[in-house]
């Protein structure tokens, strides 16, 4: 069946559900606290207990706007909340307040680099996703099935997450891979944790996202008929489900069949999707305004004022370590991909002089041991003072690139001055050159059969050599110290 999907080309659009980074929820006082025990961050308000009035929280207009300009939106200055009616047994409420005619925010796009362009399309390019909307809307609480803490046969209900103030961002149909779904999610997480406006940890679901996906034949500019997969949590799930679902789409039309609108759910073990409700219209929810709630007005000026304190983006800062710092556009995706990485190879560059180099150690090495130990840059005791003088010590041929190797996850972990623990160690470099052609006399003496192959024409035993000048300087000696010394002996 792969062969049948050849004939189309898939066609998605994404609504992301952010969680806004505020103390309270969107419309009472209670607080937004992520591992709290189930049901104990409720109000009133939460549960539209007789009596009770919805209060915005003015922090969530800012958060709003600032995504708004940061997708080059319109930050529309009359928006109206809404009620979405429908029953869950998580919504305690009966109904969701929304925003639908009139969102905050309208319009706009961001830019995405992927290397599955589509088609028919150059590799490796950068494409304008737009963006239709930005609202405002309360998130709903938690059903849990978990049998161990529910039982066999019944479901929990935990309402902390009930209230808590969202930004569904929509994006127009524009992407056309599964690749590219996932370079769009992971720009707009950059900039949402870039500008403040939410944490979009997914392990905690405050970055959940449903894909609307279709097929059509290539070539047609006709829209097939479009399906919800709903709730993925990371971006795999997003990968697979949108390649499975274009994939039973494509395996139903070829055995005769026809899409019908759905919401779909994902089963990443099978990793096919399955159907779970015929999709509902928007009629379906019977908007209507909500009469506790007037109109929001944002005025020119405030809009103004949250434009002047608009941090650099991740894309204007990797331009600028791509011209200020010489990386190539990979290394400066890398290091801008959250803003504590960003500023930590930034101060390293300056104190070192020697952005390639620390953007090397960064990228590969750094990264490699956060990933092994599971952390955040901000929770190891190296920093960029400390690698600068690493880096600065190698420079100067006082440390080996080896022994720094072997260095390094003790300073990732302890921290610690490089100059002093390597005079602690012993593993200084040898930078005399008597000491160096010492030890290369000596390899030399004992693998005379090594060194006649070298002087027959065959250069690659001349590595083996340098291994062995290697360990018997006890990793102290420079490379290219060795290898000069190794060229000059041996060929005269």
């Amino acid at each position: 069946m792969a062969n049948e999907m050849d004939r189309y080309e898939t066609v998605i659009g994404l609504e992301v559900h952010t969680h806004l980074k505020t103390n309270s929820k969107l419309f009472s006082p209670a607080a937004v606290r992520y591992g709290e025990e189930p049901n104990h961050s409720v109000h009133p308000i939460d549960l539209a207990l007789p009596g009770v009035l919805p209060v915005l929280n003015e922090r969530v207009v800012e958060l709003a706007i600032r995504l708004g300009l940061a997708i080059h939106a319109t930050v529309n200055t009359h928006s109206v909340f809404a009620r979405k009616n429908y029953f869950y047994p998580d919504l305690p409420k009966g109904y969701q307040i929304s925003q639908f005619e009139e969102p905050v925010v309208s319009g706009g796009w961001l830019e995405i680099e992927t290397a599955d362009a589509g088609k028919d399309e150059k590799k490796n390019q950068r494409r304008r996703i737009g963006i239709t909307r930005a609202h405002l809307e309360e998130d709903a609480g938690k059903s849990i099935h978990d049998v161990a803490i529910a039982g066999p046969d019944d479901s929990c209900i935990d309402l902390n997450r009930a209230g808590v103030p969202l930004l569904e961002i929509v994006s127009e149909p524009d992407i056309r891979s599964a690749q590219e779904a996932t370079a769009y999610l992971r720009e707009l997480r950059s900039i949402l944790r870039y500008l403040g406006v939410s944490d979009a940890d997914m392990e905690k679901g405050q970055f959940r996202c449903d894909a609307n996906v279709s097929i059509r034949l290539w070539g047609s500019s006709e829209l097939g008929t479009r399906t919800e997969v709903k709730n993925l949590n990371s971006f795999s799930n997003v990968e697979e489900a949108i390649e499975a679902e274009a994939l039973r789409q494509a395996e139903l039309l070829a055995e005769g069949g026809e899409v019908i609108q759905a919401t779909m759910g994902f089963d990443p073990v099978r990793r096919r999707t399955y159907l779970q409700r015929i999709k509902e219209n928007s009629d379906d929810y019977r908007y209507f305004p909500d009469p506790d709630l007037i109109p929001l007005r944002i005025a020119p000026e405030r809009i103004d004022a949250v434009r002047a304190e608009l941090p650099e983006l991740p894309s204007e800062k990797r331009l600028r370590f791509e011209s200020e710092f010489g990386l190539s556009s990979y290394d400066a995706g890398i290091l801008t991909a959250t803003l504590p990485l960003a500023a930590f190879f930034e101060e390293t560059a300056k104190a070192c002089a020697e952005p390639k180099t620390a953007a090397n150690w960064i990228t590969r090495d750094l990264l490699r041991e956060l990933k092994l130990r599971e952390v955040e840059i901000s929770e190891v005791a190296i920093t960029p003072p400390i690698l600068a003088s690493m880096i600065g010590l190698i420079e100067a041929g006082r440390l080996t690139p080896r022994n720094a190797a072997e260095l390094f996850p003790d300073l990732v972990s302890d921290g610690g001055d490089p100059e002093t623990l390597i005079a602690e160690r012993g593993i200084e470099a040898v930078s005399n050159t008597g000491a160096i052609e010492a030890f290369v006399d000596e390899v030399i003496a004992a693998h005379p059969d090594v060194v006649a192959q070298i002087r027959g024409g065959d250069d690659k035993p001349l590595n083996f050599l340098m291994g062995q000048v290697m360990k018997a300087s006890q990793g102290k000696a420079a490379p290219d110290q060795i290898r000069r010394s190794l060229a000059e002996r041996i060929r005269g």
